[in-house]
């Protein structure tokens, strides 16, 4: 299974490989926002308004969020969720975009064409090899956004993240965009995953829509 770094990574690349046009910040903060997203379903970190703690430890299998899950409990002072989603998108992001980009290369989804020793984010692309991946992450969102059933846990928080942070209306169109609005507000207000994980999720994409607000556009 993806993680949902990578899921994101997928929605961001179009049908020719290229990046779709959203400001790197955008990028930078729904590659933080996910990778916290993704310790939360691994039952990793508990977070509120005040504090984001480490439940448990142990590694998760995944390369990229094994490297997020020990900056914070190596950690020595207790920080905000907000503060970690700066951290993370300030001095991590790019190197977990690469970490997720080489994940997708080694499962064949991805191929990468161009220097590969100059990285210039706008410049590097990154052919699909094979779309079914990404046309399902495509179609789950769509078929959440077009139906009124109680969506899997990891898609409606997929769908609140990518909305976070500015990357629907760089997939769907403005008119497609204005007539989910009512459809993603309703999966905000779900509680599709229990009280206390529900919880942290919503505090973690609270933590990046106020991060992106004070970013200069």
């Amino acid at each position: 299974m993806l993680t949902l770094v990578e899921e994101i990574v997928l929605l961001m690349i179009d049908d020719k490989g290229s990046f779709i046009p959203v400001r790197e910040t955008a990028v930078d903060y729904s590659i933080a926002g996910a990778t916290l997203m993704g310790l939360a379903f691994a039952n990793r970190i508990d977070t509120d308004a005040e504090h984001l703690t480490v439940i448990d430890s142990s590694e998760t299998g995944s390369a990229l969020l094994d490297r997020a899950l020990t900056l914070i409990t190596s950690s020595e002072e207790s920080k905000l969720p907000s503060a970690w989603i700066e951290v993370l998108a300030t001095d991590e992001a790019r190197s977990m975009r690469e970490m997720a980009l080489d994940s997708l290369i080694e499962r064949g989804i991805l191929e990468r064409s161009g220097s590969t020793f100059m990285w210039v984010f706008e410049r590097v692309r990154h052919p699909i090899v094979g779309d079914r991946e990404e046309r399902a992450v495509k179609r789950r969102i769509a078929d959440v956004l077009l139906s009124d059933g109680i969506p899997e846990q990891r898609d409606a928080a997929l769908i609140c993240l990518a909305d976070a942070c500015g990357i629907l209306p760089a997939i769907f169109s403005v008119q497609e965009i204005k007539k989910a609005r009512p459809r993603i507000e309703q999966l905000r207000k779900l509680d599709l995953i229990g009280r206390e994980m529900n919880g942290a999720i919503d505090e973690i994409e609270r933590s990046i829509i106020i991060a992106m607000s004070h970013m200069p556009h």
